[in-house]
């Protein structure tokens, strides 16, 4: 595939590259806007970027638009494409630029060309009698479209703010081969049938009050899931030599101006008065972290120190982007920071990038890594990022790993590594994060003492493994369609009385089962067994235990396995012992 950049070059790039994707999804982007303005002249165009999956464009249309109107775009980009028109590039003065949008009556591009440097060349893509102002890049030529797919529409205000104009906004999808198309539709339907909204709903996990929107609140089930995900996170960093902290969920505004966060992140804050005093809550936890180790002196022989903390911080998303456990307003981070010597920084990303790798392995995630590189938005010298991002990048060499890199994604303190995990469907999430700082440190003017007897910097890595557990947990219920694997099931074993005569005997169960460390529920309701096996498939119990006269007489149960072939689901009649043994062999399985 034939990629054209802005400075003219051409180069050859597959669809699997990132630069191929946004190419191609940003081209039919152009596309899209080519053939509304085709069918509605009148419509005012705003912007149309590649997205994570396919591409969208604002626009504003003179009339009610509606997805109804889908079918007639999509068949004019059809037309578009068959037209085989190449793209060519461009660069115009800002006075040239703005005369074009003028004369085309765009006041959206217009507005952002005002914006720009007034000395700065402006890039222009033209494909036939359409073109725009844009950065790209794009591929060489629209014929390479083979498939598209408009979506949805949606409304967004101009710039994300509310107090512009709402526009309209369409989403798309297109590849370079018909069969890839295909194979994105059918994963759609089954993300459609696997949406965590809905599972949480229906396994009692998970719900949010209209009076609190993005704020989660887990139900007993998903309490006891949270729980287990929490205790299995506290065993592995323990054995890993991490100390827990709990730092406060709000400090003094001077605090968050001092790390850097009140200039660089204070739209995403929440900010409140206490007596005459400003504060923040927290929308991470790495300052309260700094505030712990400067509370003692440290010696070189100490680092590193590595504190973790299950950090509940806030964030204040638009309410737009809001998106049940995936995009809150409150949540859980599994945070942690490492302060070191410049000679362990290699084994301590090393160490971190080995436990990320655990943990998604024992998920089932396979996950690929991202380096991230300094923002335009940032702090600290180019010889320190150029020195945090090199280490990060052999880091990643050194333990044979295959990266990609995302120049300008990183954050404003420092580099980072972000992990991709891959779902059973194909889908792919940002969970965890590997963060190199040289930037905190110096802020908080913390140090060590040296074998020298000296005072040293420290160098500080944040990193998360989960990311944020409410939204981990809501991938896991789409990852396993919220068939939890028995280890970490709120529910392990449903016991199933054949009649109400049977209740005391499945009572017995339950409670032996519980003294066994296995988490049990007998359905004691006067219902016919077949309703209570179909309750208990729809709840997606790992294990269901029948009791009838020949359990009850032989002092035995009779078991039903969820994961197993469906005609060895029925492993039928054996002592409370041996299930008790099938259950746990479950649990490392």
């Amino acid at each position: 595939m034939k990629v054209l950049r802005k400075n003219g070059e051409i180069v050859e790039v597959t669809f699997e590259e990132q630069e191929g994707k946004k190419a191609f999804w940003h081209t039919s982007a152009h596309v899209l806007a080519q053939a509304v303005k085709r069918l509605y002249p009148e419509t005012k165009c705003a912007i149309g970027p590649a997205i994570e999956n396919g591409f969208y464009y604002d626009f504003q249309f003179a009339f009610s638009f509606s997805e109804e109107h889908l079918p007639i775009i999509e068949a004019e980009m059809r037309k578009i494409v068959k037209e085989s028109l190449s793209l060519q590039v461009c660069e115009k003065s800002k006075e040239e630029a703005l005369r074009f949008m003028d004369n085309a009556g765009e006041k959206y591009k217009t507005e952002l060309i005002q914006e720009l440097d007034d000395a700065e060349q402006i890039s222009f893509y033209k494909q036939g009698e359409y073109g725009e102002f844009c950065a790209g890049p794009h591929i060489s030529n629209v014929c390479q479209i083979k498939a598209i797919r408009l979506l949805s529409v949606a409304g967004a205000y101009w710039r994300g703010k509310e107090k512009n104009q709402m526009l309209t906004r369409i989403y798309g999808i297109s590849f370079p081969k018909a069969a890839q198309l295909d194979e994105y539709l059918r994963m759609v339907e089954e993300a459609k049938a696997r949406d965590h909204r809905k599972l949480g709903k229906e396994l009692g996990i998970f719900t949010i009050f209209d009076e609190g929107p993005g704020l989660p609140v887990f139900l007993p089930k998903g309490m006891v899931l949270k729980n287990l995900l929490i205790d299995y996170w506290r065993n592995i960093h323990r054995r890993e030599g991490y100390v827990e902290i709990s730092t406060p969920i709000m400090l003094e505004r001077s605090l968050w101006e001092r790390s850097g966060h009140w200039d660089f992140y204070r739209d995403a804050m929440y900010s409140l008065k206490v007596e005459d005093d400003d504060y923040a809550i927290k929308p991470m936890s790495c300052p309260g972290g700094m505030l712990v180790y400067k509370l003692e002196p440290r010696s070189y022989k100490e680092l590193p120190v590595r504190m973790g903390e299950l950090g509940l911080v806030h964030r204040n998303e638009k309410s737009g982007t809001l998106h049940g456990l995936m995009r809150v307003r409150s949540f859980t981070q599994d945070d942690a920071h490492i302060l070191m010597r410049e000679d362990q920084v290699m084994d301590e990303i090393q160490g971190v990038m080995r436990l990320i790798d655990e943990v998604y392995q024992k998920f089932g995630f396979s996950y690929e890594i991202e380096l991230s590189t300094r923002p335009e938005h940032s702090i600290g010298s180019d010889a320190e990022w150029q020195l945090a991002t090199e280490a990060l990048e052999k880091a990643v060499q050194g333990m044979g790993k295959p990266y990609a890199v995302n120049e300008g994604d990183g954050a404003f303190y420092g580099p980072k590594l972000d992990f991709h995990i891959k779902d059973s469907i194909g889908r792919t999430w940002q969970c965890g994060t590997i963060q190199l700082d040289f930037q905190l440190p110096q802020r908080f003017d913390i140090d060590y003492i040296g074998a020298d007897g000296e005072k040293h910097r420290p160098i500080m890595l944040h990193r998360v493994v989960f990311g944020s557990i409410e939204r981990f947990i809501g991938i896991l219920l789409e990852h396993y369609a919220g068939k939890f694997p028995a280890w970490i099931a709120p529910v392990q074993v449903k016991v199933l009385p054949i009649s109400e005569k049977y209740n005391g005997y499945a009572k017995k169960i339950e409670r032996a089962l519980e003294e066994n460390g296995i988490r049990a529920e007998v359905d004691v309701r006067s219902e016919k067994l077949g309703y209570k096996i179909r309750e208990a498939r729809i709840d997606k119990v790992p294990y269901m235990i029948i009791i009838g006269e020949n359990e009850k007489h032989n002092m035995s149960v009779s078991v039903r396995q969820r994961d197993a072939e469906p005609d060895k689901q029925d492993m039928g009649e054996m002592s409370l012992e041996q299930a008790v043994d099938l259950v746990k062999r479950g649990e490392t399985e």
